[in-house]
């Protein structure tokens, strides 16, 4: 395996910040994901994150998964499925407003948990902007304020179960796409592999690390940055056999009213001759075209939204 970038945030703030910063650049700009070691979430947070959601799956859900199964008759499939995930899955909504009461079959242990989890990851996907923003050269809180809109941020988690599949070859897990948000931080199993990301023509693994969080970027930063970090094509390939993988993906995204266009810093940096390549729009547009075209290429998302600047959007 290509050496896939693993960083931690130990010594952030202390001596090795600037070689720190270097990784994270590297990373973003070659990579569009890396894995975050001494991230400041405790392992015994995630340890129990992790049974709670087994156990969930376990209890509400796998049968709900096998009757799916059983009615699309998909055990005995012979040719490629490309309309459907072999995966089951969950969304808890935290901002703007939580609905994790609302979701039926949680037990308090795990509402709890996830709502102290969910703190946490706002917390890293916040530090981890400012990070960027020192990066590009940005002034500190700038992502932050793009992404907010007029009332704040949107964040959320989709919580992923891929039980065993008889036929991986046939059914991907979860079919390949981009990410179309902002910042995306992942809880992978550590047991059970099954993430790749699209680099230079090949498909690498993500690897399983305990304890870690895989942090990739979407294509609103490929946006604001001008296309400088890009958002990468991933995938989760099904597997035969084991308990089936855990993912729990948590999405720090803008605002539904957050306008997004290349950061005027990054172009003034540029040549002159390099027009404004992205477009400029309003997030909620992006993902109403996004929820259509999700498993395509993005470049026709972008053409589109620069399709639709005819009448300039209010930046103010």
């Amino acid at each position: 395996m290509e050496n896939f970038p693993a960083i931690s945030l130990e010594n952030i703030n202390g001596s090795e910040r600037s070689a720190i910063l270097e990784k994270i650049k590297d990373a973003c700009e070659n990579w569009g994901f890396f894995e975050l070691v001494n991230h400041g979430i405790s392992p015994e947070l995630m340890d129990t994150v992790e049974r709670l959601t087994k156990e969930h799956y376990r209890k509400c859900m796998e049968q709900r998964f096998k009757e799916l199964v059983a009615s699309r008759a998909l055990e005995g499939v012979q040719t490629e499925i490309n309309d459907m995930d072999w995966e089951s899955t969950f969304f808890v909504r935290h901002l703007r407003q939580s609905n994790i009461n609302e979701i039926p079959d949680l037990g308090d242990e795990y509402r709890k948990v996830m709502k102290e989890f969910a703190l946490k990851l706002e917390k890293l996907a916040e530090e981890l902007l400012d990070l960027l923003c020192e990066n590009l050269g940005l002034e500190k809180g700038y992502l932050k304020k793009v992404f907010y809109g007029s009332k704040g941020p949107n964040f959320g988690t989709k919580v992923s179960n891929y039980p065993p599949c008889p036929k991986p070859d046939l059914i991907k897990g979860l079919r390949a796409h981009t990410d179309a948000g902002g910042i995306i931080l992942l809880f992978q199993d550590d047991r059970v592999s099954g993430l790749q990301l699209l680099k230079e023509g090949q498909w690498i693994d993500v690897p399983p690390m305990r304890h870690t969080i895989v942090v990739n970027l979407g294509d609103q930063l490929e946006v604001i940055t001008n296309g400088k970090y890009k958002s990468v094509e991933h995938r989760v390939i099904a597997q035969t056999n084991g308990d089936g993988r855990m993912s729990i993906a948590s999405f720090y995204n803008p605002g539904s009213d957050a306008v997004i266009f290349p950061a005027p810093a990054l172009l003034e940096k540029e040549a002159e001759e390099k027009k404004q390549v992205y477009p400029k729009f309003v997030f909620e547009d992006y993902m109403k075209l996004y929820a259509a075209l999700k498993f395509q290429a993005k470049e026709p998302r972008f053409e589109a939204m620069k399709a639709l600047e005819t009448s300039p959007i209010a930046t103010a």
